[in-house]
């Protein structure tokens, strides 16, 4: 597989499926995400970056591994565990790669955290980042709260800006359904899956600024779909 530029983090703390624990898995994962960002939303290592949902630095470490420094990559995780991992085995050695805690409320990821409130800002100025990049955040998030963060995309990216998520769409469901029964695999706990209506999840994108370039559908962990994004009345170059 090639040695890593930094070290994996622990098996107990990679989520994403049994897959994940397999280190040559996880690091051909981390370069495959890499490559689709500078393939599809022109990353360099001039870019300004931002990663909701990081966990334990998947995208950072396959960044690094392909690109090593980038002007500036942005980690945000409710979890502290994550973000302690990646303060010490990343942005320790890579310090243009800063991971941020931030504590808002989640029922599966982060019980006790205080509840997204409407006027909701991620701690960075307007026009922050190129791209913002979310894998499997959306597919533990109700509509309320994924209409509030759009929003704050919107105001943190760059007039050029991208904007990357996963999701679970489907056409011919409810709006949103959460842990549908005899959807792909069984779902337990709090917003282990929730599905949108692919209409209704790109209603909330159009009212949020954004428009989709590209829909692929069921090609990422558990059957999601992948939505490649800009901002409405800007050319996308693909």
């Amino acid at each position: 597989m090639g040695r890593p530029k930094v070290p994996l983090p622990p098996k107990k703390l990679r989520l994403g499926g049994p897959q994940f624990s397999d280190d040559a898995y996880f690091l051909e994962s981390a370069r495959r995400e890499s490559d689709r960002l500078v393939q599809s939303f022109g990353l360099r290592s001039s870019s300004r970056l931002l990663d909701v949902g990081c966990g334990v630095g998947r995208l950072a470490i396959g960044i690094i591994d392909r690109l090593g420094p980038i002007k500036a990559y942005r980690g945000v995780d409710v979890d502290p565990r994550y973000v302690d991992w990646c303060h010490k085995h990343i942005e320790r050695a890579y310090p243009t790669y800063q991971f941020i805690r931030l504590d808002v409320g989640n029922p599966r990821y982060n019980p006790g955290g205080p509840a997204l409130a409407g006027d909701f800002q991620h701690p960075f100025d307007d026009g922050s980042f190129e791209i913002v990049y979310l894998y499997s955040v959306f597919s533990h998030m109700g509509a309320e709260p994924v209409r509030i963060y759009l929003r704050d995309f919107r105001r943190i990216l760059a007039s050029n800006g991208r904007l990357f998520f996963t999701a679970f769409a489907e056409d011919g469901v409810p709006d949103i359904s959460v842990n549908p029964k005899g959807y792909r695999r069984e779902w337990s706990g709090p917003l282990h899956c929730v599905r949108y209506r692919r209409g209704f999840l790109e209603s909330m994108l159009e009212s949020s600024g954004f428009k989709v370039d590209r829909f692929d559908y069921e090609t990422e962990t558990d059957g999601q779909s992948a939505f490649s994004c800009s901002l409405k009345g800007i050319h996308a170059h693909q």
